[in-house]
């Protein structure tokens, strides 16, 4: 979301004293507290659900000054890869007080709390006031955004539901999945939203719609059942370095600082199969020399830029490709701010005993290669047989540069792509065709 928010005013709730959360989340950045669900009357009257900045999920409830209901989990929220299945229910009419919070994630209660305030009898949850401002994505005085995703994001007023209203497991995969229409009672407050994009109206059948309050909202083919390959801020050498920040949901980085050399890698990597994505360089300084590519390891230090040792590949901002710190050979275009570099790999058929790598600039495919062609051996680049592989981002000098990832959500930034390209597989949106074969890193398009 990076800085976006939605809200709504409450009305007169069915009954205060009950309601229940239930969102997918991907959470993409660590050690920052993210609201997903809050209400901010002032310092001493709120309450939010959120993740905090030490990756514990917790709920805060403040009133007059007091905290009336604060529950923190043990277990820390940290995978930047994963989609969790959040639902919280609030239920403060039940005579048991540890009945009166619980969460769910993925279907299971949780049980174990490095907190547990539990509210007292009949106190009401200020998350179903009436007349005050409900915020999703912060947490009602512009602080603590949620950086990430959510899907099918649903408010019960009036009844406690728990998580297999919500989702169930596969019964072949053991996994826990989405219910897309779950038969819930909403309530006069009830709302859906964000429930097949990024569509802030009502699909509850109260009209309880929601205004895009700040920000922009942008709509991602990566959702629960197709997780897709993002920039992985785990493996960020350039933290606290120049800005070093990565942001839109881990698509969009800022790589560089003073004396630091390095690259970061992708969420998802892959051993067989044939992927595609695309590389929209925003901005750079003038001694920088960004460079876009692939390694079968991540970076080791920060003077390891990508295509310095032999893990790597990289086309360079200044119109080379390398690896093992020497040129790959070939020719190949320069790119500047507005380019658009897209690259293929197949790491299905072999060329002399290695897998094949492709370049493109703004749809043209550099050093004359055809990657739909798999037998031409005309402007490839080898790269080593039998390795499982990671889209790298990074730089080789001081300073640094703005770039923006499609992995196949369609998007660079909170720029939708001018005019998508073909592609035959259907798994993710492209601003050029894909070429034939190849598909979008994800886990459908691992599976293809």
């Amino acid at each position: 979301m990076a800085n976006t928010y939605l809200t709504r005013t409450t009305g007169s709730p069915s009954n205060a004293d009950k309601m229940t959360f239930s969102a997918w989340i991907k959470s993409t950045r660590l050690g920052a507290s993210e609201s997903l669900i809050a209400e901010y009357t002032d310092a001493s009257n709120r309450a939010k659900l959120q993740i905090k900045s030490t990756g514990t999920l917790e709920y805060f409830q403040l009133d007059s000054g007091v905290t009336t209901s604060q529950l923190r989990t043990n277990r820390l929220f940290r995978d930047v890869n994963a989609w969790y299945h959040v639902v919280f229910q609030y239920d403060s009419s039940q005579s048991t007080s540890s009945d009166r919070l619980k969460l769910y994630i993925n279907g299971v209660q949780e049980t174990s709390f490095e907190i547990a305030t539990y509210p007292s009898q009949n106190q009401d949850t200020r998350l179903n006031k009436s007349g005050v401002t409900l915020n999703i994505g912060q947490q009602g005085n512009n602080n603590n955004y949620f950086d990430g995703l959510m899907s099918h994001v649903h408010f019960i007023d009036g009844t406690a539901y728990d998580a297999s209203a919500f989702g169930s497991t596969d019964s072949t995969t053991g996994e826990w999945k989405i219910n897309t229409s779950p038969s819930v009672t909403y309530g006069t407050n009830g709302f859906f939203v964000l429930k097949d994009g990024n569509s802030v109206t009502d699909q509850s059948g109260n009209g309880n719609n929601f205004t895009v309050a700040g920000g922009t909202l942008t709509n991602t083919e990566d959702c629960p059942s197709n997780v897709f390959c993002t920039i992985n801020s785990l493996d960020n050498y350039y933290n606290g370095q120049q800005s070093g920040s990565i942001s839109h949901g881990n698509t969009k980085i800022q790589t560089g600082g003073s004396g630091i050399e390095s690259y970061t890698t992708s969420t998802l990597g892959a051993s067989s199969g044939k992927f595609y994505c695309e590389m929209k360089l925003v901005s750079s300084t003038s001694v920088h020399k960004t460079r876009f590519g692939i390694a079968y390891e991540p970076t080791n230090a920060t003077s390891d830029w990508l295509g310095k040792r032999n893990v790597g590949w990289s086309y360079i901002q200044s119109g080379d490709v390398t690896n093992n710190n020497a040129s790959v050979g070939g020719t190949w275009s320069s790119y500047t701010a507005g380019d658009i570099i897209g690259m293929a790999f197949n790491l299905d058929d072999l060329q002399g005993g290695l897998h094949k790598l492709y370049f493109s600039k703004n749809g043209v495919w550099q050093n004359g290669a055809d990657p739909s062609n798999y037998s031409s051996t005309t402007g490839v680049v080898g790269i080593t047989a039998d390795k499982t592989y990671l889209i790298a981002i990074g730089d080789e000098t001081g300073g640094y540069s703005v770039c923006e990832l499609n992995f196949g959500n369609g998007y660079f930034g909170t720029t939708a792509v001018a005019s998508a390209g073909t592609n035959a597989s259907g798994i993710g949106i492209f601003e050029y065709d894909v070429p034939t074969g190849f598909t979008a890193l994800s886990t459908k398009g691992l599976n293809l």
